[in-house]
């Protein structure tokens, strides 16, 4: 993962590619390992960092969508559990086996969520993660001790995937690369290329030199997320909006409020949702809401009624009610939904499944899904892409793919457990070039971390290292501000960048954080 040799592979070759994927979030990186292990030559541009948007901001699961089934969504229930099974087997350093517990306050809830949770563990056939009963009340407070005693019944137990998104997103483009592919970070597609009539390559601006490259493809697939009509406008100006995006919040407090290993299930909030209080890195995340969003952004900002309605929500059922000042970060992203027909506006209630979309000129996009079925969109677009251009076609290989970093028997107690087998490594880069020593004691954040981001997984900017290669920003925004002069001198060592590009950095990346700080 070597930008600046990729750049120049790209720049030094005039080939004609297979595919260029624009978009390194979660389907776009799908796609780019399911085209390349399939020996098909690929470039995957994004206009960021890779998971910068939407990919980054999840509620960390892995899982089939207790809702989903709740609304008889069975075909995505059944989907997403097989790639659930499939991608904790392929994954097992990032993807963790999570207990959550829905709370019982009302007689019906327990027998209720019982029956529907295990239909829920029997679509999960043979990769089945665990099984679903009741808990007596003593039980459910001994698992999660911090639950409002009034009125309480017990509970329910059923059990689903956790992960580190961004963390996953790094791992799946070191993945391609490995098997050949070439990925681009801060490769903004400003056009596409066409030939009578139909697309063949596009236009990119390298953000870093603002160099415009003009490359050839034979397919091009727009994976872009809630950026989706951007790209689609360049191919046919006058297309309606695809995309409806619905912002979801979330609020990061400290591992007090659910000091065990258990995650808190909200079956129904006030607005129809669904509401998860889940340990994550020693803190909690809490979310998420659902708010219809007239634009698509990189940075959104959580609106005060989000921020109030997850706090009051999460009141209900704590016995210690969570203040702001208990916030160590907050974060909103993007969902890329399919726009809603006239008068269906309720995004809660538009389909999480994936769609793609092919135009008269041959781009395929594709949107829609979730991290969980990152996999199985990808499958679909290269299979669909492949028929277009009339490929031989070729069987997929992700299935039983391991994941860059694969390793069993993980210590998920070491607070790096997720560089998986890179672990060692980073271990020896921190002895050997006096790299040990904390930047953030509280965060366990070693110097090592930042210099490895910069030399192995394509970290760019401050941002890069404090948000997506560790995650700092998302557990505790005025911790990861606290050390971003720090970073940024290690970086502008590794990177051979001057004292100005410092502080640019450490600048810009105090901006970014008000977003995540609340005053």
């Amino acid at each position: 993962m070597n930008r600046d040799q990729m750049i120049n592979a790209v720049n030094q070759n005039s080939k004609t590619y297979d595919f260029i994927i624009i978009g390194g979030g979660a389907t776009g990186l799908g796609t780019a390992i399911e085209a390349v292990s399939r020996g098909y030559s690929t470039l995957l541009l994004e206009q960021a960092d890779f998971t910068k948007a939407t990919s980054s901001r999840s509620t960390k699961l892995v899982h089939g969508g207790v809702r989903y089934l709740a609304q008889g969504n069975i075909s995505l229930v059944f989907e997403a559990l097989k790639e659930r099974g499939l991608l904790k087997n392929n994954a097992p350093h990032l993807v963790t086996k999570q207990a959550f517990i829905i709370p019982s306050y009302k007689w019906w809830i327990k027998p209720y969520y019982t029956l529907g949770l295990t239909i829920y563990d029997l679509m999960s056939l043979r990769l089945s993660i665990g099984r679903s009963k009741p808990f007596s009340k003593e039980k459910t407070l001994k698992s999660i001790p911090t639950l409002k005693l009034k009125n309480l019944r017990g509970g329910v137990v059923y059990y689903d995937g956790q992960f580190d998104d961004a963390r996953l997103g790094i791992n799946l483009c070191q993945t391609f690369v490995e098997k050949g592919g070439i990925a681009l970070n801060y490769a903004k597609v400003i056009n596409l290329i066409k030939e009578n009539n139909k697309v063949k390559g596009v236009v990119f601006t390298d953000l870093e030199t603002g160099k415009e490259m003009h490359i050839k493809a034979k397919g091009v697939i727009n994976a872009t997320g809630v950026f989706i009509d951007n790209i689609i406008k360049m191919d046919t100006p006058s297309t309606k909006k695809m995309i409806c995006a619905s912002q979801g919040v979330h609020l990061v407090i400290d591992k007090k409020f659910i000091p065990n290993q258990h995650a808190i299930m909200i079956p129904k909030t006030t607005d129809g949702r669904v509401l998860f209080a889940v340990p994550w890195h020693n803190k909690v995340i809490v979310g998420t809401t659902d708010v219809v969003k007239e634009n698509s952004e990189l940075e959104p900002k959580a609106l005060e009624e989000e921020i109030d309605f997850i706090l009051e929500t999460a009141g209900r059922f704590l016995e210690k009610k969570p203040q702001r000042s208990d916030i160590k970060s907050v974060f909103a992203g993007l969902r890329p939904l399919a726009a809603p027909k006239e008068g269906k506006q309720k995004t809660k209630e538009i389909s999480r499944g994936h769609k793609i979309l092919i135009s008269n000129s041959g781009l395929l996009t594709i949107t829609g899904g979730k991290w969980t079925t990152y996999r199985k969109m990808g499958e679909d677009a290269i299979n669909k892409m492949c028929k277009l251009l009339h490929f031989k076609q070729k069987r997929s290989t992700t299935q039983h793919l391991k994941i860059h970093g694969y390793k069993k028997q993980v210590n998920f107690k070491n607070p790096l457990y997720f560089y998986g087998s890179d672990l060692k490594k980073l271990q020896q880069l921190a002895e050997n070039e006096h790299l040990d020593t904390y930047l953030s004691r509280s965060l366990h954040i070693i110097k090592a971390q930042v210099v490895w981001g910069v030399r192995f997984e394509m970290a760019r900017t401050v941002e890069d290292i404090l948000a997506r290669r560790t995650r700092a920003l998302f557990l505790d925004a005025k911790e990861s501000v606290r050390i971003a002069p720090e970073v940024a001198k290690l970086m502008a060592s590794e990177l051979n960048k001057d004292a100005f590009w410092e502080q640019k950095q450490v600048n810009e990346f105090k901006e970014i954080a008000k977003n995540y700080i609340l005053n």
